[in-house]
């Protein structure tokens, strides 16, 4: 299985080097690197069937243009390459209001990403074993997948940030009983990594739901998520969606005081109001018992 093999590979080469320390630093390097790859080759593609068509990585900066050459820049050449040229411009990265806007993605990856690694050298070697995963063939993005879920229990255990991953078996079921449809919106209210929104997708895919691309565009416009993750696992969010399922931006929702039938599903709203009920008779027996000789109505 040769992207478990060559992960393996890289985690043992970054081993090596005295600036990555522990697997926190490991994944969030084996993040960006992963990612840069992804999306080159999926611009590469891109640029072959889609008219007009423009990666949102400047020309210089693509993986193709300074990574690809297993003979090209190392040393402290790579590393001022990454330092003061590639990180700089993609945390810098100007979007636009359009929806679909990759830049806005590569950017949010970026903008709390960091280079640990130290040695020109090591970098390399890890660039050159990324190298061999092609993220254009179907079956190597099935083996990614196993991958991935490794990350996330290596994520898991890395730290104490009190991010839990639910399994991607009960993430599955869930999504077999909702049965989304594209044009339905789907929102993930604590959206990690992207696992419920991911599984939706495959599901409507694997389904036959998404045959056309007008199709497609109406299901990726519809994926709504919100929540404040740690920036290794918003990255691995990005990196898993466009690994899997061609990139669509998730979106956040628009801000309101309290569930939306437009996001929140009609149980997660019952109980939201439960819980509001639970609050104000709560106030009520807290004044009863500071004021007990005012008169009260109701039995709250």
């Amino acid at each position: 299985m040769i992207v478990r093999t060559t992960v393996k590979s890289i985690q043992d080469i970054m081993r090596q080097d005295v600036g990555v320390d522990g697997d926190a630093q490991r994944i969030s390097q084996l993040t960006w690197l992963f990612f840069l790859k992804i999306i080159d080759d999926q611009d590469q593609e891109l640029e072959l069937t889609k008219d007009g068509y423009r990666s949102p990585i400047p020309d210089k900066l693509q993986w193709r243009n300074w990574a690809a050459d297993p003979e090209g820049i190392t040393g402290q050449t790579l590393l001022d390459f990454i330092n003061d040229e590639l990180f700089p411009a993609l945390k810098g990265l100007q979007v636009s209001a359009k929806p679909g806007d990759r830049r806005r993605v590569v950017r949010d990856v970026f903008e709390d990403a960091y280079n640990y690694m130290k040695s020109g050298q090591l970098l390399r070697q890890v660039v050159n074993k990324i190298n061999q995963v092609d993220f254009n063939s179907l079956d190597e993005r099935r083996h990614f997948g196993e991958f991935y879920e490794q990350l996330l229990n290596d994520l898991q255990s890395a730290g104490n940030a009190g991010e839990y991953y639910t399994p991607r078996a009960v993430t599955a079921f869930m999504v077999d009983r909702i049965d989304p449809h594209p044009g339905e919106i789907l929102f993930d209210p604590a959206c990690g990594t992207g696992g419920f929104l991911t599984c939706a997708i495959r599901h409507m895919e694997a389904k036959g739901y998404v045959r056309t691309p007008k199709q497609r565009e109406r299901m990726q416009g519809r994926l709504a998520r919100c929540g404040k993750e740690a920036a290794s696992t918003q990255a691995l969010r990005h990196q898993h969606v466009f690994a899997w399922h061609r990139g669509p931006e998730l979106r956040a929702p628009r801000q309101h005081a309290g569930p939306s039938a437009d996001f929140v599903e009609q149980g997660r709203a019952r109980r939201y109001r439960r819980h509001q009920s639970a609050v104000w008779r709560k106030g009520r027996r807290r004044h009863r018992e500071q004021f007990p000789d005012l008169p009260h109505q109701g039995n709250g």
